[in-house]
């Protein structure tokens, strides 16, 4: 069994077989008690660029999930033009120019301990790192000053907690759940309205001022930053790693990351699937993947089923239109945190490539969790310490 799959069996051990079972009834497929269920890459695509008929604030969509907990004017639970408007002022805060300057400015300690170890022949676990690495880059975005490891772990952490609460299954969070995930938010909303309000425009919070953004959509938008902007980063970094050790393509991307680099992250991406499922609510009656549909139905696109019909990692497979960056989303939910997400990822990787040869020392799957990931893997380089 290869590991990608013991991941994903360890964070989700009876969804998991069902998930992938549905894969195997056709392009779409009504499933009681869960919904219509999209294994097709082309009928995923379609369903998330029409944002009229599927949509994010309906029942059985990511509004009922969140809005208690974030309120009602986040990108995750919005439609229409006021989506499209708050979606246009915070665009602007999340260029590759920005993200890549933002990135290598507060991760430049991390990355230079991280150098450190590795030339000195030490054994870095990626998993701890990358949640250094997640975590210092998200309190940097909401105006949390954390320099401390611990800190940032703890952070981090925060993050998973409410992310366990919920399941491949889960419609709504009950109250004690809302209450849980109002716990852990509340002092990062108050930490993120205190830097909108100082309105320095070098902070992200303090720009998302000067764009025009009210109070609580700026704390609102940190928040959600802080749900969707950790964990995607953090599972990626030591899969990416394992995928091309595993593939015996590790030292091929070492020997030309200009080239090779962004091209083994969208792969890793594509098998790893950092969101296996996303979710909408039917607003009007239509047909996905040769299944009728309507009004009130939910929708659960099968990320990871779409991206799996390619195959397994190959670093020199083209991805068809149909399925380029979709466990990102598409149409006018795409994320809007891929530039940071792809910034962080590449700048942890240059790294470890750069002391190349790398061998992967133990590893072990984690359970209960969200996004399936390692619990562990840790990573040694092979070249005589400096």
């Amino acid at each position: 069994m290869n590991w990608e799959r013991r991941l994903y069996l360890a964070a989700h051990p009876l969804a998991y077989p069902l998930l992938r079972g549905a894969a195997r009834r056709g392009p779409a497929v009504r499933v009681p008690g869960v919904g219509v269920v999209v294994n097709d890459a082309s009928a995923a695509r379609a369903v998330l660029m029409d944002g009229e008929t599927f949509r994010k604030d309906g029942p059985g969509s990511p509004g009922d999930l969140w809005t208690p907990v974030l309120g009602p004017s986040v990108l995750l639970n919005m439609e229409g033009e006021a989506h499209r408007a708050l979606r246009r002022r915070l665009t602007e805060l999340f260029t590759p120019s920005s993200t890549e300057e933002l990135c290598a400015r507060v991760l430049a300690e991390p990355l230079a301990r991280l150098r450190d170890r590795l030339a000195r022949g030490a054994t870095v676990d990626l998993v701890a790192f990358s949640r250094v690495v997640a975590g210092t880059v998200i309190g940097e975005v909401i105006g949390l000053d954390v320099r401390d490891e611990a800190d940032v772990r703890a952070l981090f952490e925060r993050g998973e907690r409410i992310a366990a609460t919920v399941s491949l299954r889960t419609r709504r969070l009950s109250p004690s759940q809302v209450a849980r995930a109002r716990e852990v938010l509340d002092p990062l909303g108050g930490i993120a309205a205190r830097s909108y309000a100082a309105g320095d425009e070098s902070t992200v919070m303090g720009r998302m001022r000067a764009l025009g953004l009210a109070p609580d959509e700026a704390r609102g938008a940190a928040a959600a930053f802080f749900l969707t902007g950790t964990e995607t980063v953090a599972t990626l970094i030591p899969r990416l790693v394992a995928l091309l050790a595993d593939s015996g393509t590790l030292g091929r991307v070492a020997a030309d990351p200009g080239g090779l680099l962004d091209r083994a992250i969208e792969e890793a991406m594509r098998v790893a699937t950092p969101t296996p499922v996303m979710l909408r609510s039917v607003h009007r009656a239509a047909e996905v993947g040769g299944v009728a549909v309507r009004p009130g139905d939910r929708i659960l696109i099968a990320t990871h089923n779409c991206c799996q019909a390619d195959g397994a990692f190959d670093l020199d497979r083209s991805h068809p239109p149909e399925l380029r960056r979709l466990w990102f989303g598409a149409g006018p939910h795409f994320c809007i945190g891929y530039p940071l997400a792809m910034a962080e990822i590449r700048l942890v990787a240059r790294t470890l490539l750069a002391a190349a040869p790398l061998r992967i020392t133990r590893r072990a799957a984690a359970r209960g969790v969200l996004i399936p990931t390692y619990r562990r893997l840790a990573v040694r380089t092979e070249r005589a310490p400096a």
